[in-house]
């Protein structure tokens, strides 16, 4: 530490001990700022405004906040969106175990919300007695569900003009809709299984009518809310009668539903991609869930895909024994579908494979996977450094290739535009 070896100009100090702390408080505060000066500042933002809150928080800290932490490279700035939409700011946050309090959010609300400067950047302002700033190099994105995955962040972002990690605006926002993201792929001639979809206003105005339209897929059906993830409120229904029923739990999450028809034999894959131009794919991963839908227990309480640090470690095979040519077809599949959707940086696309045809099928696209399936990555030799960081690094790479866009036009239409009187 030679540090502690550069000369400091004393002070007259009455004490010889009060100026010994005095000196070393100095030296300790020039070795900081000198040591931060060559780190970046990373902002991981978690929490929201969504069924999906605390997922978020477990996937901001693992791996992302932790990886980022014990790689020494940057100055990790943890920033919490609260349940009523506000934002706070603390490194305290930056240890997992402030959350397992089950007071964090009382001792939280007792906090100052922090400020946000979208001007040429994005700057963190605390105001108050002992305000400061502190500007952010780059954001990693860990919100789940509405607000965050559906590209109302990113648009954010976009506007603050600061490079973030994982898929732009457009790309998150027709994936979050599953809907769109069926419409967008079944238009580029990719397999999607038959459904129908609707909105609250046109199911209370013509119930019967859609009712037929539904009559007509195979059943079991599947209900699913159009918009949340984690399958929360998706249900599978066999019989007619709890129909309605299951429609109405999932509107009382979201404005739009999409019924489909269940594949039975089913076997369930899903695909990671990571990558801007050439993204490339880790293993094809099997859950090997127990019960007839891989709901929200199996995924977060059970060491299931989505949450937790052991994710899946019980629950799945990476990677899947579907022989070989079902696992190429899945992963050309899957590269289509994320350069259709124009995602950049991570995602995950889910497939559904009858067990007996064998026909493969496009479930979903998820522009956020829990974790970022990094237990799935180990196993294809990417270690939680690589994984993390190297997701940085894309995401800078996008911010800087952007730079060759241009954004802006300049003309004399405001010259020209005629009404209203000319000021004297």
């Amino acid at each position: 530490m030679a540090f502690l070896a550069t000369p400091i100009v004393e002070l007259d100090q009455p004490h010889v001990f009060f100026t010994l702390i005095y000196t070393f408080s100095q030296r300790c505060v020039l070795f900081f700022l000198k040591y931060n000066q060559f780190m970046k500042s990373i902002a991981v933002i978690f929490g929201g405004k969504s069924a999906e809150h605390d997922v978020s928080i477990i996937t901001g800290h693992t791996p992302i906040i932790d990886t980022l932490t014990a790689s020494g490279k940057f100055d990790v700035w943890p920033i919490y969106i609260s349940k009523e939409g506000k934002w706070y700011c603390d490194k305290k946050m930056n240890d997992m175990s402030f959350f397992r309090n089950p007071a964090y959010e009382d001792e939280i609300k007792g906090w100052k919300p922090v400020r946000l400067d979208l001007n040429d950047g994005l700057t963190l302002h605390w105001h108050g007695m002992f305000g400061k700033s502190q500007k952010i190099d780059v954001v990693f994105p860990a919100m789940h569900g509405t607000y965050g995955e559906d590209g109302s962040l990113m648009g954010v972002l976009r506007m603050a003009n600061v490079p973030f990690v994982g898929c732009d605006m457009a790309a998150s926002a027709v994936a979050m809709d599953k809907v769109l993201t069926k419409q967008v792929i079944e238009a580029e001639g990719l397999p999607v299984v038959p459904y129908v979809w609707f909105t609250r206003r046109e199911w209370h105005k013509d119930k019967q009518t859609i009712l037929a339209k539904i009559d007509k897929l195979a059943w079991p059906l599947f209900v699913k809310p159009a918009h949340l993830g984690s399958s929360i409120a998706i249900s599978k229904v066999k019989h007619l009668e709890l129909l309605e029923n299951d429609i109405e739990v999932a509107f009382h999450y979201d404005d739009k539903v999409l019924v489909e028809e269940s594949i039975e034999l089913l076997i369930e894959v899903t695909l990671p991609i990571m990558g801007n131009d050439d993204p490339k794919p880790a293993m094809v991963e099997r859950p090997l869930n127990k019960t007839e839908m891989f709901d929200f227990n199996d995924k977060y309480l059970s060491g299931g895909k989505k949450g937790g640090s052991g994710v899946n470690s019980q629950y799945s095979e990476i990677p899947a024994d579907i022989g070989e040519e079902l696992t190429k077809e899945v992963i050309n599949l899957g590269i289509r579908v994320y350069e259709t959707l124009g995602c950049t940086g991570t995602a995950r696309v889910d497939f559904l494979i009858h067990g007996e045809t064998k026909k493969v099928y496009v479930n979903e696209v998820n522009t956020l996977p829990g974790s970022l399936y990094h237990h799935n990555w180990k196993k294809a030799g990417v270690s939680n450094m690589d994984l993390v960081l190297g997701l940085v690094d894309i995401a800078e790479k996008r911010f800087a290739e952007q730079k060759h866009t241009t954004f802006a036009f300049k003309s004399d239409i405001l010259q020209k535009v005629g009404g209203g009187k000319k000021q004297q």
